[in-house]
């Protein structure tokens, strides 16, 4: 079968108007999936982990190139049982070698950084066959995108004609990374940038980041800028408490290009003096 060609034109944005499972009232009574599946396009799907399985709720993105598939994240729970992520992608990537066969397709494994609700679902992949997994620490991550030598590199991982530019983006952990899917034009932050509480380790590194985010996405066509939680009520300002499980009034997942701006906007307003300090759609907390 003849290879995609995911490299002609310029990404479109697709609704991303998805009512995302958000807890229940009773977590020992919740009904909702234990990962939901959103196809975004035939190559391209975001799962959210329940949160009667675990509070933090973290999302994450599997993408299909012509020679393997890349998973960002494996979400804050390592037990199969309650949480079958493996599985999940399993299947996700029979059916997609069902319409696109292909011969030893390669699963690969990486992180947004190394908080433990997105690295927890690692052990699930580490017997499977034709997969790689790079740990989200920094010495490890690092050496696999190559910014132990250059930080200020632009790391490229080819999925078989689809590619995704990888970035160092410190502040929030000192391992972060950012990827931008040329296919899609998502934009994937991590913790770094989403509609919560935007916990700062270093404060000087997440001012860099910041900018650096800002001038790389002015020369890119961003449609979606996804992080992996949602942590804000629809009220401007206003998160829901710690450990929550349940999130009735969520915001939609996806933020734009403009809210990198703001953010950059409020760090640059408290110079070398951070507070917490709650803006529309986020909660800048320093020192966490």
């Amino acid at each position: 079968m003849a290879p995609i060609d995911f490299s002609g034109g310029v990404p479109r944005p697709r609704a991303l108007d998805v009512r995302w499972i958000h807890g229940s009232p009773s977590a020992k009574h919740n009904t909702d999936p234990d990962i939901q599946v959103h196809e975004y396009d035939e190559h391209s799907f975001i799962l959210r982990q329940n949160k009667a399985v675990d509070f933090e709720a973290p999302f994450m993105f599997l993408l299909f190139g012509n020679e393997r598939a890349v998973l960002i994240d494996t979400g804050a729970t390592a037990s199969a049982e309650f949480f079958p992520l493996r599985r999940v992608v399993d299947e996700l990537v029979e059916r997609r070698l069902a319409r696109h066969p292909r011969v030893g397709y390669h699963l690969l494994v990486l992180h947004t950084h190394a908080h433990g609700d997105h690295i927890a679902g690692d052990a699930q992949f580490a017997d499977r066959p034709d997969t790689t997994v790079v740990g989200g620490d920094l010495a490890t991550a690092w050496e696999y995108f190559g910014f132990g030598e250059d930080p200020g590199a632009v790391a490229e991982v080819d999925l078989g004609g689809r590619v995704l530019e990888c970035l160092a983006t410190p502040g929030h952990h000192e391992a972060a990374v950012t990827f931008y899917d040329r296919w899609t034009g998502f934009l994937l932050t991590g913790d770094t940038v989403y509609r919560g509480r935007l916990y700062v380790q270093d404060w000087p590194a997440f001012a860099r980041t910041i900018d650096r985010l800002v001038e790389f996405s002015g020369s890119r066509p961003v449609t979606h800028v996804l992080g992996c939680h949602v942590e804000m009520t629809r009220q401007p300002g206003v998160d829901y408490p710690i450990r929550t499980t349940y999130q009735p009034d969520e915001p939609a997942l996806q933020m734009t290009t403009g809210h990198l701006h703001e953010i950059q906007a409020a760090v640059r307003e408290m110079g070398d003096r951070p507070s917490r300090r709650a803006f529309p759609d986020f909660v800048i907390c320093p020192d966490a």
